[in-house]
């Protein structure tokens, strides 16, 4: 299978991340200090790269973030069942 993807994009969940955010009601700042008070480094620079396809994501941010929306990797990444 093959992917088409921007040359510049650096992630596949932005795009779901943003959505999320939105539909949860939290703006980037929000959302940055919810996963730092459960103790985990991210700063609102780092939702805003994330969002515009400017940042690799690790795998363990991955689980961090579908832990945090209660959703699956499959979701994020976009997978359709």
């Amino acid at each position: 299978m093959k992917l088409a993807v921007n040359s510049t994009q650096k992630n596949l969940i932005g795009r779901q991340i943003r959505e999320l955010r939105i539909s949860h009601k939290l703006t980037q700042y929000q959302l940055a200090a919810k996963l730092q008070l459960q103790g985990y480094n991210f700063s609102e620079l780092t939702i805003l790269r994330i969002e515009k396809g400017q940042r690799l994501v690790t795998d363990i941010e991955l689980k961090i973030l579908c832990t945090f929306f209660q959703v699956d990797p499959n979701t994020l990444l976009g997978f359709r069942s």
